[in-house]
């Protein structure tokens, strides 16, 4: 009996043995191999004599620097806890441009960290009349859009700059800002300049907003319900027309504009294809009426013989909700060659020619219906786009200088007069950003303002004014 007995406990100890052994590796793996309770490997972590925060948990750590440090090459200072070492190189200049990652190792026990670093930027804020303006450290431009009829001559802005930075004008000095406005930056007797661009929504403009729905309170797809909220919130004379209406006759005599921005399928919906309706457009665009065309109604410049029969938009996809995606990176557009055009006129840029347009870690459905040029379509490049299209190709990704490798915005016709349609076609041009498939609602978009920015732009390019 005794010695069932102990054979019994025998086999308890190995089966309690393993596991704790399977326990353990769990809980390993889950904090990289560290114990999150034992002392911590990184007692402190420094850059230039500036302390970074440190959570020993996530292994974070975060690094604030003043307006106009060099983090390009830096001996990083470190106190490890007694008998850590780590792969960190302490003796030669580090880049934290990016982010820096590194190990530590204590005994059997390791831990990954992730070092960022920011340098501050030299303005905090930049208001006027309460509306806060958009700053660009890379660019170095302000920009800001008043309310219709704000007298633009006299404005007073009110500037909260970084500790040891000036600017000139100073906060509360009254500023015409009728035309581009510089701001000198001074900072241990280093001075840059930054162009302020304050404009206003043009007014006496009749614009359009075009949708499936038989009223403006009836759309149920947000992304077409934030644009059609902007336009109405920016445009006094904006009205909504329904395509029910066109086909119906609708009178469209006082309008300027025509904005239909279809996001909610990747096909066009077949009353767009009615005779009725097709005719009435033709008509606008005949009579002078100008049509802004986004997301998935790029594709409409088939249907009313803007392009010749069959040289609409080649490639269309995207996702829909519940599916999407978030992507670490930021995506954007290049502008290169057109940079004086008067749609992009004011955007914030991250270089010459180029701006973003969604920001990294938003979740996105990548509504495209844009032109691949290099394989489909026999156009080859953009000259070849252009001679079979009739249009001018004004922008592509943001990494084709040559506007060779895709069409994102264009403009018809390619005439000297009369460029009277404009569709902007990628992806990156999203208005709503979705939850994600686990219902986490997504950050919000910080280049927001270049979406809305080169709307308005390009609705007042149309109009003429």
């Amino acid at each position: 009996m005794k010695k069932a007995l102990n054979k019994y406990w025998t086999k308890m100890s190995i089966v309690l043995a393993m596991i704790f052994m399977v326990t353990a590796c769990e809980n390993s793996f889950e904090t990289g191999g560290f114990d999150v309770n034992s002392p911590s490997n990184v007692l402190s972590f420094k850059l230039n004599g500036v302390s970074g925060s440190i959570d020993q948990t996530t292994g974070k750590i975060t690094v604030v620097m003043p307006y106009g440090s060099d983090i390009t090459a830096i001996k990083p200072e470190v106190v490890f806890e007694e008998g850590a070492t780590s792969n960190l190189e302490l003796n030669s200049a580090i880049n934290f441009t990016n982010p820096v990652k590194f190990r530590v190792v204590n005994g059997n026990l390791y831990k990954d960290y992730i070092v960022t670093t920011t340098v501050l930027s030299p303005i905090k804020s930049f208001t006027i009349n309460g509306a806060a303006a958009i700053v660009n450290d890379i660019s170095r431009t302000i920009n800001l859009t008043l309310p219709e009829n704000t007298d633009l001559t006299a404005l007073k802005p009110v500037i909260e700059v970084t500790t040891g930075v000036t600017i000139s004008p100073s906060s509360g000095a009254t500023v015409d800002f009728t035309n581009a406005v510089t701001f000198v930056i001074t900072s241990n007797g280093k001075s840059v300049n930054y162009t302020a661009n304050v404009g206003v929504p043009v007014t006496g403009l009749t614009v359009a907003f075009l949708g499936t729905a038989a009223t403006r309170s009836g759309i149920t797809n947000m992304d077409e319900v934030t644009a059609s909220n902007w336009l109405f919130d920016n445009f006094p004379g904006a009205k909504y027309i329904s395509f029910e209406s066109l086909q119906n006759g609708a009178d469209l005599s006082d309008v300027d504009v025509i904005w239909w921005h279809f996001d909610s399928a990747a096909n066009l919906p077949s009353v767009a294809y009615n005779p009725a309706v097709t005719t009435a457009l033709k008509n606008f665009r005949a009579n002078g009426g100008n049509l802004l065309l986004t997301s998935f109604a790029s594709q409409y410049v088939d249907a009313l013989v803007i392009v010749p029969s069959g040289k609409g938009p080649n490639n269309v996809f995207g996702d829909f909700p519940p599916n999407g995606f978030v992507d670490g990176n930021s995506w954007g557009m290049s502008f290169v060659g057109h940079e004086a055009h008067p749609i992009f006129q004011g955007l914030t840029t991250f270089e010459a020619g180029k701006a973003n347009l969604l920001q990294s870690g938003t979740f996105r459905l990548n509504h495209t219906a844009w032109w691949f040029l290099p394989e489909w379509g026999g156009y080859n490049n953009g000259e070849g786009w252009r001679n079979q299209t009739g249009g001018t190709n004004l922008a592509s990704e943001a990494w084709d200088n040559e506007l060779n490798g895709r069409v994102t915005i264009a403009e018809f016709p390619n005439t000297s007069t009369n460029k009277n349609v404009i569709v902007i076609s990628m992806g990156a041009y999203d208005w709503y950003n979705e939850t994600n498939s686990s219902g986490v609602p997504s950050q919000s978009n910080e280049f927001i303002a270049n979406i809305r920015l080169l709307t308005q732009n390009s609705i007042n390019y149309l109009a003429g004014k």
